[in-house]
């Protein structure tokens, strides 16, 4: 999608020149290292993995056959090493975020994505969220059972992308050496253009590293949506939808707040 001079500016030219990865029927022993590397290289968000770390069960099973691709990739977003970088650190909205990113290789289109899948999460916990990616139709189409999934809204060339996923998709990956651990922790980084349905610029900084904010301005307000159900042992399950008006200061802090205290935020529009 974009030049190649842009694209080295920018710090996205690795992931245009490269071709996706996959395990080929013949399966040589190489190609197999390859997938592994490529799988923990994408679903751990570029972080080093320690040899200690690392699922040897599920890298045997690969090598012998027992699963696929798709079966790694699940396996190792299920397993306790991806809760522990990527759930415990983050706010579900963050987590979700890195969900999208590493799974589906691009980032949420629309705040419903955001709160059809936290939804999701509190309602029928980590597993569901996380198989919600891998058995989508969306994952099979562009993936299958043998690619390693990969960053797609670099190259705008597939069915159901949309255009303003390349912006968002840079501001979640902040160059081609970053660590999804190394950026600051916990803080999402699509709120404030998922609720406004815009998309912010990006700059290039010297080195190759991205820059650029969230969007929004100290003056903005958004309205958000709110679900709060009464408690399970009460005699009639209801449920009350409030809203509140919250500054853009302040919206970060108040999603978490909603989050910790477990309501639902059903939307964010801005004012």
């Amino acid at each position: 999608m974009a030049g190649l001079q842009e694209a080295s500016r920018l710090g996205i030219s690795p992931f245009e020149e490269s071709a996706p990865v996959e395990l080929l029927p013949a399966r040589p022993p190489e190609q197999v290292e390859a997938v592994i590397a490529a799988a923990y290289r994408q679903v751990f968000g570029n972080e080093h993995i320690l040899a200690s770390d690392r699922l040897g069960g599920a890298e045997s099973m690969l090598r012998s056959g027992a699963i696929s691709v798709r079966d790694f990739v699940r396996m190792l977003a299920e397993s306790p090493l991806y809760r522990e970088k990527f759930l415990y650190p983050n706010f579900h909205v963050r987590f979700i975020e890195l969900n999208f990113k590493h799974l589906l290789g691009r980032s949420p289109y629309e705040q419903s994505e955001i709160s059809e899948h936290l939804d999701l999460f509190l309602s029928q916990g980590y597993e569901a969220e996380i198989n919600s990616y891998l058995s989508s139709e969306e994952y099979l189409e562009s993936f299958g059972e043998n690619i390693v999934p990969y960053y797609r809204d670099f190259q705008l060339d597939h069915p159901g992308q949309r255009a303003i996923g390349f912006s968002r998709l840079l501001h979640l990956q902040r160059g081609y050496a970053a660590s999804d651990r190394a950026q600051k922790q916990g803080q999402p980084r699509l709120t404030t253009e998922l609720a406004r349905n815009t998309a912010t610029s990006i700059t290039a900084a010297s080195g190759g590293v991205l820059s650029g904010g969230l969007g929004g301005a100290r003056g903005d307000v958004y309205r958000l949506r709110v679900m709060q159900s009464q408690a399970s042992n009460a005699p009639v399950v209801r449920q009350s939808m409030t809203e509140l008006l919250v500054s853009y200061d302040q919206l970060t802090t108040k999603l978490q707040c909603l989050s910790r205290a477990g309501r639902k935020v059903v939307s964010v529009t801005a004012v």
